[in-house]
């Protein structure tokens, strides 16, 4: 049983998404819902995500709409280093400024700005030691920023109990194709 879960994934644009309302998410955030769901169900407490555009802010806005219903369920935002949305486009600040505004707990794992990449190897490393599990939205197939978490909580394996669910593009062809399924049963 995990009570502590760290979420993560491909940032949008490594998966060609520009808008935060573009179809796709509806099928990403439906696939980490149906994750989700079972865990809080056998007591799941926290979700980590370092606030990241993309798949960690569309997991928060899967926790704010799952809180109605589980409002035991919380979700910390720990940010790799201080101000990491300071080079974000308007749009995507506010998108960030309104997840924090709804978070439980807000942190940053290194208390300056950025600096060097290893303050994201740091952030890893803290969200694999600080949580039960991780839930990831990474595929073998494509290449990108998730990789690096992947790899260092596979070798935490060696050593911990440490489950690591993906939500893979066949998982996303799934939901696609179940709510296609669901639409057409009327």
């Amino acid at each position: 049983m995990s009570k502590i879960l760290a979420i993560s994934g491909y940032k949008a644009f490594e998966l060609g998404i520009f808008q935060k309302d573009h179809p796709s998410v509806t099928y990403i955030k439906k696939a980490i819902m149906k994750e989700l769901v079972p865990m809080i169900e056998d007591g799941l407490e926290w979700v980590l995500i370092s606030g990241q555009l993309g798949a960690e802010l569309w997991a928060a806005e899967v926790i704010f709409d799952l809180q109605l219903a589980y409002p035991e369920l919380k979700l910390a935002v720990i940010t790799p280093f201080l101000n990491q949305e300071e080079k974000w486009n308007e749009q995507n600040r506010e998108w960030y400024e309104s997840v924090l505004a709804g978070a439980d707990f807000i942190d940053s794992v290194s208390r300056k700005p950025y600096e060097k990449p290893w303050q994201f190897r740091l952030k890893n490393q803290f969200f694999i030691e600080k949580s039960d599990s991780l839930l990831l939205l990474y595929d073998h197939e494509k290449e990108g920023s998730p990789k690096y978490l992947y790899e260092m909580a596979i070798q935490y394996q060696n050593n911990h109990s440490y489950p690591i669910q993906l939500i893979t593009f066949y998982d996303l062809q799934t939901v696609v194709e179940e709510e296609e399924q669901s639409h057409t049963d009327f």
